[in-house]
């Protein structure tokens, strides 16, 4: 608080806040007194802090540090990748073209392998099998059988051990160096091996 101005706009916001009965303040010192049995200390300094400056300590009471605080970080689940095969009528290549690009398209879905001899459409994905088959029948209006189902190993490292470890691998871009070309230097004015007619 610099004069009576600051201190005049800290009593208007706490002014009429929820719990607060008595302030008093102390310009010397640069401190604010709340007094109010039902006054929430975090709350009175979130408003001091929104309102007036984001500078606002509390002093006392301590804060505790609240559970929200301590949570640890989830760790992000990867999603599970699934092999379905499904059958489906197909004719002809258009139709198995047409599939496969339309299933593409749909959420969850990474690779679709269609196999006309067997009308049969091998899809890989993190996705709901029967969801998948729902949706695919709404959009392409298609009969769907689902046939097979399973998930796919996840891939084991080096010392064949499926720890999920967080490791982050920098990869740099090429370097591609371009050198200059300089001109010939017979088309120089500062050729020394030039005729010269004086």
């Amino acid at each position: 608080m610099h004069c009576q101005g600051c201190a005049d706009k800290i009593l208007h916001i706490l002014k009429g806040f929820e719990g607060v009965e008595e302030v008093k303040m102390d310009s010397k010192q640069n401190k604010v007194m709340v007094k109010g049995p039902k006054a929430d200390p975090s709350k009175v300094l979130e408003r001091l802090q929104g309102k007036y400056s984001r500078n606002v300590e509390l002093i006392s009471p301590k804060l505790k540090p609240s559970a929200q605080d301590k949570k640890e970080p989830e760790k992000k689940q990867v999603p599970q990748v699934k092999i379905v095969v499904l059958k489906m009528n197909m004719h002809c290549e258009g139709c198995a073209h047409g599939i496969k690009k339309k299933v593409l398209r749909m959420e969850g879905v990474s690779s679709v392998e269609p196999d006309m001899k067997n009308s049969q459409v091998t899809v890989r994905g993190a996705f709901d099998p029967p969801k998948l088959a729902q949706k695919i029948m709404e959009k392409l209006g298609i009969h769907v059988e689902i046939l097979k189902q399973q998930n796919q190993a996840a891939p084991k490292d080096k010392n064949n051990n499926n720890s999920n470890n967080n490791k982050n691998m920098f990869h740099y871009p090429p370097q591609n160096s371009q050198e200059y070309v300089y001109p010939c230097p017979i088309f120089s004015d500062e050729n020394v091996f030039s005729c010269s007619i004086m």
